[in-house]
């Protein structure tokens, strides 16, 4: 697997384990699609970048960003500010546990950016999660 991909897993199960995001968004409504219109709220599992950290020659050390997509259908940014805040939390609560073979050092939120979809009735979210992976020896 890769290890982008065991991160995007890991921070999928941390949201629908989350009572605090599961309010704001059902569990169903947490996908890995490409599809617009996307179901109002949701949270998409977005882009993804995986970048060699450079701090060992065993090449053992990635760091990944990974971009989630919140959408909700409303006239003011209010709900998806509250859903990306509650994603915030969530990441920032205890280590996330990765598939066998990767380890998260490090998780934070980088970035988040609301902004107001051109179609004047969504509002959209754009949440950037920072993960140093550590991968063990093969």
């Amino acid at each position: 697997m890769s290890v982008d991909l065991a991160v995007q897993k890991a921070i999928r199960m941390r949201l629908v384990a989350t009572q605090a995001i599961t309010d704001l968004v059902p569990a169903v409504n947490i996908l890995d699609r490409n599809q617009r219109p996307a179901p109002s709220p949701s949270i998409i599992m977005g882009e993804a970048q995986a970048i060699d950290e450079g701090t060992s020659l065993k090449r053992r050390h990635t760091r990944v960003y990974h971009t989630l997509h919140v959408w909700k259908r409303e006239l003011s940014l209010e709900g998806v500010k509250a859903i990306c805040g509650a994603i915030r939390s969530a990441i920032q609560f205890g280590r996330l546990f990765l598939e066998p073979g990767y380890h998260a050092a490090d998780i934070k939120v980088s970035s988040i950016r609301t902004v107001r979809d051109p179609d004047g009735e969504t509002s959209h979210g754009i949440v950037t999660i920072d993960v140093l992976v550590s991968e063990d020896a093969p």
